[in-house]
């Protein structure tokens, strides 16, 4: 289904596809939501789509000045397609890319096409960090392009080291393929294959093919309908009640099931169902929660019966008698994909046995450091076996999670007693057959960041696979639930001759993530039979009388043509409303009396149901329609005429609204003698006009409604004031003051009204709404807070009730208070600072609401960067009720002129490193940083020299000058670190060389030769004819290393990423002669070891860089 609703994150990585369309509203959520028609277009038997890949090299990258920048055409499908990027990203801080229907104002009305495409911009110099994004599209007029607002980060797309410019040149590459349109809104699920689909809340893919497989094990099923719900518990507050719903639903709905019922008893919010999570820890979660909900029940047990498994990590020593063994219990296995071919080759590198010798000599009781060897045999397997396939895994180069989509087979049949029981420990028992059937294949399409996932099940274990993609069920051939979820590459040919028309490899972003298996003996046991008869009667009973109210809102809406809602006001309702659910016009239609009455009804029979519900007879009723003013405003404009009131409820509807709205309001004018009995409505003519009158109270702050009157366009309010006081309940002859309600949108206009004028000459007409008061100037001399109807309507209109949350304690209320909305940036901190005792209000710092994420923004508001409340409180077009403050040691304007650097200092003798936080003047320089550093921290010796260093990922960039300014320094995304200077780099010979020195090891998961820099990086004084001998010696003098870990060491220059092996006799400056590299960290002289210390990660602002030293934090 395709997702609309843009709930922004603010966190790094998240996204979604959307049409571009400028957008504003910021980040996106992950799930690469699929249109409904790529779930049937995909599930038809058609020919093999027409695919074209294109490629676009964009020069002068950096230099492009323009908010959108289009490609030229291409023509895949017999369609013309064009890529749109915005260079500088569309309103967000990525990169913004989009597939483009590049003829689109020239199609005919209602075209539409459905492409599977696929966006890439390429890595110049290591092709597997190629970022590459997938997903597909029913491309139409409103939707003509589409793609991804955030496809990777700014910062790093103009990282001239990262690789995706080189030559200020941008490589994009876009593959598509397009599929032939099938008319998806005639399917139905249940009709073709007895099974219905779940909804997808937003980003909620991952759980619906984890619920289909589970609801599709009748085991499991069985046991949640068995689980103690009563029928006082609510779905959203019960998993287990939640969970049985859903699954009713599931078995006897015949449309597609909605899930948040049970997301709101995970105690999820909007927010959460727009995060996608991983599969594998929601199925722990849910089944540990089930598991603990299931305790001291008839069901009890069933979680560990199904899923349960154990095995045994064992430890034998090969020299001597000694053994060790430790048995654990699994729910599920996971399961390497990367060099394993299938499922078999997993389970062979699981219980793969590792030798422990050499300087990983076992530690062994009495016997000391021993050769061992180690390893994992399985006791026994579970009947329901769930293997999660490691598509996921950390990339140490580019410190990123990437995903595997190497091919990875896994058999219909698996056999884990193979080659004589070798996955087995000596205490399995043999005589369990441990032959497994394939029952479930949840896949993941898309890459790391985001994607969709779907299942394929086989419910019965027949021959008969389904398709479970959300809302939409399909049947499916084997070949599409096994071969196509393998993984891998295929060759596809092009479509178009002469263009670009060699095959291409396809990289299937398509995969198996987690397979489920059924043992074979178990299989009678676990795929039972479940019926009505295992569910609770009040859960029937329940659900039943859900599905008829649900079948009678469809009745409803499927007739509601037919009918008119008409929604009827009376005096009544004015004076229950007015001062209390509203202050301005008269009443809220919503609230008041409705009939559903059929369009050809005569009105004169609808006035009789109205005679029986109010017991008003026909004769005493008159009714006024209501308009809508141009100043916005709601009030009743005239009575029904006799000729109306003659014609049907639907002829009346389409005479009196314009805007063809299917609803009528009226107000009911009901006219009382003096025993409150009615009376006939009296004749109205052109110079009679209605007036509504409200009473305020300033002692009370209580504005009511008191009636309404007849009055004559020449007559004069003098008139009426004696009526208007016995209206108010006071003496004759009060004085009172007159205003007029005129609007309050966007401002409340209420104008003083002269007695002395005539109604006409004031304007007034049927209608207008006259609040009146006592006199504020003639009263004794108590004043209030209002005096007047004007300042009360104006605070009425603008108060405001703010929440106000610690930003360190973003979920939690802390406090309230009544503000306006015209409140100044100073009025609002103040009011916070005295309800929290602080002196000096400059001191407190707010942050804004993100009405999407539910979440602080991430930047605070600018002391006085706002004018208003008002102003804080908006969020794009939405608008929020949520403040956050902070109280600062120092004022905010203060704080705003200081600029923040994380410092981390390498001690030069001890084995420490220490974050400091240095707070200076924006205009300060690097200078400034290390004179204010020397007064923290311990130095050799009072005479040293610290400098500033820019390292990231373990590699230096940068020594500052002392006289850069701090302002533009960013620590958020390098590492700054101080040291000091060591003293035979103050006084270096002509012929020395300052070289930069890393640690490196190469990575074994790489095809090609890399290497992974780790550890601190560091300078050495390189003297003129020294060899690699004395090098050596000087660096493990440095780095304190043993004679026989240091013995083990290899030493390289290295040079763009290429280690050069050195031998102790060779000179090093030699191979430090050329000047002309890009810079001084593309060649270093490589320390290659294994990366032994223990990793201490530390985070500076969210820093990703791990040092290995012991850490400490202060300020």
């Amino acid at each position: 289904m395709t997702m609309m609703t843009p709930p922004p994150l603010d966190q790094e990585d998240e996204e979604m596809l959307v049409p571009h369309s400028d957008f504003t509203e910021g980040p996106q959520p992950m799930e690469v939501a699929q249109p409904e028609a790529a779930s049937i277009a995909e599930n038809q038997q058609v020919d093999d789509p027409p695919t074209s890949k294109f490629t676009w090299a964009i020069e002068n990258f950096s230099r492009l000045n323009v908010k959108k920048h289009y490609s030229e055409t291409f023509v895949v499908g017999g369609y013309k397609w064009r890529i749109l990027i915005f260079p500088k990203g569309n309103n967000v801080d990525h990169l913004s890319m989009y597939l483009d229907v590049a003829d689109s104002p020239a199609l005919p009305y209602g075209w539409s096409r459905y492409a599977q495409f696929s966006l890439s911009v390429v890595n110049q110099i290591h092709n597997k960090y190629t970022v590459r994004k997938e997903t597909q599209h029913q491309f139409n007029a409103r939707e003509s392009d589409w793609g991804f607002t955030s496809f990777m980060p700014l910062s790093e797309l103009y990282d001239p080291n990262r690789g995706y410019l080189i030559n200020d040149a941008c490589i994009v590459e876009a593959e598509v393929a397009v599929r032939r349109v099938v008319d998806y809104w005639s399917y139905d699920s249940k009709k073709e294959t007895g099974y219905v689909g779940l909804k997808n809340q937003g980003a909620t893919c991952y759980m619906n093919s984890l619920l289909q497989t589970l609801y599709h094990i009748p085991y499991f099923r069985k046991a949640v309908y068995h689980m103690p719900t009563t029928e006082n518990d609510m779905p959203s507050w019960s998993i287990p009640l939640a969970l049985q719903s859903l699954f009713y639903k599931l078995q006897y709905s015949d449309n597609s099931v909605a899930t948040k019922e049970l997301t709101k008893s995970f105690g999820w919010d909007t927010y959460d169902s727009f995060m996608q999570h991983d599969v594998q820890e929601l199925n722990r979660v849910l089944c540990e929660k089930l598991e603990d909900k299931m305790k001291g029940t008839v069901v009890e047990g069933t979680i560990q019966q199904l899923f349960e498994g154990h095995h045994m990590n064992y430890l034998e020593c090969i020299n001597v008698d000694y053994k060790s063994s430790r048995k654990e219990s699994f729910y599920d296995l996971q399961l390497d994909v990367k060099g394993c071919q299938d499922v078999y080759a997993s389970f062979d590198k699981y219980v793969e046995v590792e030798r422990l010798e050499g300087d990983n000599k076992y530690q062994a009781e009495q016997y000391g450091l021993q050769e061992a060897k180690k390893g994992v045999l399985f006791i026994d397997f579970p009947p329901v076996l769930q293997l999660q396939l490691k598509r996921f895994e950390y990339d140490f180069m580019r410190d990123a999670m990437v995903k595997i989509n190497d091919r990875y087979e896994f058999p219909l049949q698996l056999d884990l007693d193979r080659d004589n029981g070798k996955y087995l420990s000596p205490d399995a028992d043999r005589s369990v057959r441990n032959l497994y059937m394939l029952h479930s294949v949840l896949v993941h399409s898309g890459g790391v960041h985001g994607g969709h996932y779907y299942a394929f099940i086989r419910p019965t274990l027949s021959e008969q696979w389904y398709k479970f993609d959300d809302e939409r069920v399909t049947k499916e051939d084997p070949k599409r639930a096994l071969d196509e979820q393998y993984g891998g590459e295929e060759e596809l040919p092009q479509a178009n001759p002469g263009f670009n028309n060699t095959p291409f490899k396809f990289t299937k972003y398509s995969n198996a993530y987690m397979l489920v298996y059924i043992r074979e003996s178990d299989k009678d046991k676990i795929i039972c039979n479940v019926d009505e008869k295992d569910i609770a009667e009040h859960l029937r009973i329940r659900l039943k009388k859900e599905q008829e109210e649900k079948e009678h809102k469809k009745k409803e809406k499927a007739e509601a043509h037919l009918y008119t809602i008409i929604k009827v006001a009376r005096d009544e309702d004015l004076a229950d409303q007015i001062g209390k659910d509203i202050y301005f016009d008269l009443v809220d239609h919503d609230k008041v009396r409705s009939f559903r009455i059929q369009k050809q009804l005569p009105f004169t029979l609808f006035k009789e149901e109205v005679a029986k519900e109010f017991r008003i007879p026909v004769q005493f009723q008159r009714f006024w329609l209501w308009a809508k003013r141009q100043n916005h405003t709601y009030r009743p404009n005239r009575p029904l005429t006799a000729q109306e009131e003659a014609q049907s409820v639907g002829q009346l509807r389409e005479v009196s609204n314009k805007a063809h709205n299917a609803e009528l309001k009226l107000f009911l004018e009901v006219e009382l003698g003096l025993d409150l009995r009615p009376l006939p409505p009296p004749d109205k003519s052109k110079e009679d006009i209605l007036l509504f009158f409200k009473f305020y109270d300033p002692a009370k702050e209580e504005l009511r409604y008191v009636g309404r009157l007849f009055v004559k366009a020449l007559g004069r309010p003098l008139e009426i004031l004696a009526k208007l006081n016995e209206m108010a309940g006071f003496p004759p002859n009060e004085q009172v003051q007159l205003f007029e309600e005129i609007k309050f949108e966007p401002t409340v206009m209420c104008e003083h009204i002269d007695v002395k004028f005539t109604f006409r000459s004031s304007q007034l007409e049927d209608g207008d709404i006259i609040c009146y008061q006592k006199n504020p100037y003639v009263m004794s001399d108590v004043r209030h807070r209002y005096q007047d109807i004007p300042t009360f309507l104006e605070y009425v209109n603008n108060r405001q009730v703010v929440h106000f949350r610690l930003l360190e304690k973003p979920k939690e209320d802390d406090f309230c208070l009544e503000l306006s909305k015209v409140f100044t940036y100073d009025d609002v901190v103040d009011r916070v600072a005295r309800h929290l005792g602080l002196d000096d209000p400059s001191k407190i710092r707010l942050t804004s609401h993100n009405c999407y994420s539910q979440q602080p923004k991430p930047q605070p508001i600018k002391y006085r960067g706002v004018e208003h409340l008002s102003d804080m409180l908006v969020h794009y077009n939405q608008t929020s009720d949520i403040l956050y403050y902070e109280v600062l040691d120092i004022p905010l304007p203060e704080l705003q002129g200081l600029k923040t650097l994380k410092v981390v200092f390498n001690h030069a003798t001890k084995d420490e490193v220490v974050i400091h936080s240095i707070r200076l003047p924006k205009n300060s320089t690097v200078g400034d940083v290390i004179s204010n550093l020397k007064t923290k921290v311990e130095l050799s010796h009072p005479n040293a020299e610290l400098r500033l260093i820019e390292v990231f990922y373990h590699k230096i960039y940068k020594i500052f000058p002392h006289n850069e300014k701090i302002e533009n320094i960013n620590d958020q995304y390098w590492t700054l670190r101080a040291e000091e200077i060591p003293e035979e780099e103050k006084n270096l010979d002509p012929r020395d060389r300052l070289i930069h020195v890393y640690h490196f090891m190469k990575d074994a998961n790489q095809n090609q030769m890399q290497i992974q820099n780790f550890g601190d990086p560091f300078f050495l004084v390189l003297h003129e004819d020294e060899t690699l001998a004395e090098v050596k010696g000087r660096i493990q003098k440095k780095l304190q290393v043993p004679d026989e870990e240091f013995s083990k060491w290899k030493f390289a220059f290295c040079s763009h990423g290429r280690p050069e092996y050195l031998e102790d006799a060779d000179i090093v400056s030699t191979r430090f002669q050329r000047r002309d590299v890009y810079g001084a960290w593309e060649q270093y002289l490589g320390l290659e070891h294994a990366d032994t210390a223990p990793k201490r990660s530390y985070t500076v602002n969210q820093n990703r860089h791990t040092y290995e030293k012991p850490v400490k934090i202060y300020n």
